[in-house]
């Protein structure tokens, strides 16, 4: 049997977080989340990106992972 799920590559913006240890905060909590498969936190550029399946966790629910962790972040393009 074979599942058929599609993932979505989402970029967000986040805000809040001065240090590389908070990175490894917003990855933990995000990669908690049922259905995010990859997430990767770019410091410097404050850029979190996370593969995920929309039906199971939408970008509301991604945003509202982050502001548990003590994060903001919102939807960005790039």
């Amino acid at each position: 049997m074979t599942t058929n799920t599609t993932t979505t590559h989402t970029t967000l913006r986040a805000e809040g977080f001065a240090c590389p240890s908070c990175v490894s905060k917003i990855e933990k909590q995000l990669g908690r989340l049922d259905g995010v498969d990859a997430v990767k936190v770019h410091f410097a550029s404050s850029r979190v990106e996370v593969d995920h399946d929309p039906a199971r966790q939408s970008v509301d629910d991604l945003i509202a992972a982050i502001a548990k962790a003590g994060y903001t972040a919102k939807a960005s393009a790039f």
